[in-house]
């Protein structure tokens, strides 16, 4: 059941963009099928593993580090070949004025606690080097990422999200929990998103 459930995850967001056209779609299914997943294999991992740190230097890090993300998206915007027509594919995923804002704060208050459970927290491992769960947590962004960037750009952004994905194992190794990660994961998500919306 453990190599389903990111299967099952891939699959939602496949489906939700390529399928049905909606980012809705595809945000919503990713979390049906990962919180769905959680409950049927039911981890020993308790949820106040998302709340719990024992030094608070490590969500600042996290937070300035993750944060510059959407920063330096936003101010290298032309250098990263993103597509003309990038309103108009959005548009047609169902992102337009009226739904931006409400995508955007769902998407930064939910998904990190849903994603950093299962990708550090269940999915997680205490090792120092690159793992697995790395490689898993960045490949679904390339996904979203197809047409939109050029080819060069989704590599460069699947290993940059990897090593995203590792600093976060080792903020969880040496901090005890996933606060830091949570919190990190939200600026990231909330600063990145915040440079599509202003650059479109």
């Amino acid at each position: 059941m453990k190599w389903i459930a990111p299967a099952l995850a891939y699959s939602a967001v496949a489906v939700g963009l390529f399928l049905f056209h909606s980012a809705w779609g595809a945000l919503l299914g990713f979390h049906i099928a990962i919180v769905g997943s959680l409950l049927i294999i039911k981890p020993r991992i308790p949820i106040s593993i998302l709340f719990k740190s024992q030094n608070h230097k490590w969500s600042l890090l996290s937070i300035l580090l993750c944060g510059s993300s959407g920063i330096t998206i936003y101010w290298l915007w032309e250098h990263f070949g993103i597509a003309a027509d990038i309103s108009t594919q959005l548009a047609t995923l169902g992102l337009n004025s009226q739904t931006w804002k409400l995508f955007m704060a769902y998407f930064a208050w939910t998904n990190p606690f849903i994603e950093e459970y299962f990708w550090r927290g269940y999915w997680g491992s205490p090792i120092k080097s690159l793992h697995i769960s790395d490689f898993l947590y960045a490949g679904f962004h390339g996904l979203i990422l197809i047409n939109k960037v050029p080819s060069w750009a989704i590599l460069f952004a699947l290993g940059t999200l990897a090593g995203a994905g590792w600093f976060w194992r080792q903020v969880q190794r040496e901090d005890g929990g996933l606060l830091a990660p949570v919190l990190g994961h939200m600026a990231a998500d909330l600063t990145i998103l915040s440079a599509v919306y202003l650059n479109t």
